[in-house]
């Protein structure tokens, strides 16, 4: 039944390929204008609709570039409850920014963290704010061609890669398969640790990267379990019964991480960038007072930990602890560098060629 219902999404498919690859050689022939600024902009997104683990790579980048540049990200804030151009600051929450930039900005409380649905005209308003920032981060940035970014970062699942992937509805593609020959880099996440030089070779084959294009491998790494209030490390015995409380994409690698390390592992899933409210707190406790065991612990990822935040006062009321698993990447086969250097060579020559 669900094969039939694919099968008469896919005019529906066609036609909004069709409208993408207008739009976009409306943008290569320059029916249309996208807008250059004079600083390093690097856009960081992907074909797909998400679930690509593009966070964790957006922070990279901030960890990367923070010590030796002033730089700034910029999200259009997804599913937050404000409009237009918002420039984060002591007193921003989630439901202002967005899950995503909420976190960015708590993590990184020394980098300038802005939103704006509208990228062209709210660049000029950050650099109006924060006239010494020295590059921009945008986030999920891959299809807002109204921007033209110096550096276009493309991730892909690597268990959904987008050369296996078809257009929505029938797929989870945002544009054609050829979009991706926009990107100067193309980097597949989420990555089996072990994966070997064999397959890497045919993933590259298969994405068939044009001249010039650059492709890494990444794989996820889960760090230290913290307190949701407090940020004190938190150690989970193996005994103890997790609830995995997740309003993600696709939470499966993380419940897949839990499950290796404790016995007894069960998810409690909402939808993508969902904020929670009280009776979802009702529905919290009581998932964990029906899970077996004596000791008992709710897990969620940083996303979600941003919007539960918003809930904090009837958190406390209800007793319940919340710890935090905080995720990011790792490059394979030892190309860490290659990818750091690459960064910070159009970062440092961007700034040579405009002096």
């Amino acid at each position: 039944m669900l094969n039939y219902l694919k099968i008469l999404l896919y005019p529906f498919s066609l036609l909004y390929g069709l409208i993408m690859w207008t739009r976009n050689r409306f943008y290569d022939n320059k029916v249309l204008t996208a807008v250059e600024f004079d600083l390093p902009v690097i856009a960081v997104g992907n074909l797909s609709v998400g679930g690509t683990g593009k966070t964790p790579h957006v922070e990279y980048l901030i960890r990367l570039l923070k010590d030796r540049f002033h730089i700034a990200t910029l999200s259009r804030g997804y599913n937050r409850r404000t409009k237009g151009y918002l420039l984060a600051d002591e007193d921003s929450t989630a439901s202002q920014l967005g899950d995503e930039p909420m976190q960015f900005h708590q993590k990184y409380p020394d980098i300038s963290v802005c939103v704006g649905e509208e990228r062209m005209l709210a660049i000029p308003q950050l650099l109006m704010e924060k006239p010494d920032t020295q590059v921009i981060l945008l986030d999920d940035a891959f299809q807002h061609r109204s921007v033209k970014p110096g550096m276009n970062i493309m991730i892909t699942d690597y268990s959904r890669r987008f050369t296996k992937d078809h257009v929505v509805p029938f797929g989870r593609l945002r544009e054609g398969r050829k979009g991706y020959e926009r990107a100067n880099c193309i980097i597949v996440s989420k990555c089996p640790p072990g994966l070997s030089e064999t397959e890497k070779i045919a993933i590259r084959q298969e994405i068939n990267p044009l001249p010039g294009q650059q492709v890494y491998f990444t794989t996820l790494q889960y760090g230290q379990l913290y307190d949701m209030f407090s940020s004190e490390p938190v150690t989970i015995p193996t005994a103890t019964t997790l609830l995995l409380v997740a309003g993600i994409a696709r939470p499966e690698p993380l419940l897949q991480q839990l499950k290796s390390s404790h016995r007894e592992v069960f998810l409690l899933s909402f939808p993508d960038h969902y904020y929670y409210a009280g009776h979802d707190l009702d529905k919290i406790q009581r998932e964990l007072g029906n899970l077996p065991g004596d000791h008992k612990m709710v897990i969620t990822t940083e996303k979600d930990a941003v919007r539960l935040q918003l809930l904090a006062p009837q958190l406390r009321e209800r007793n319940i602890t919340i710890a935090v698993m905080p995720v990011e990447i790792s490059f394979l086969f030892g190309e860490g560098d290659s990818f750091n250097n690459y960064i910070f060579d159009y970062v440092e020559r961007f700034g040579s060629n405009h002096d």
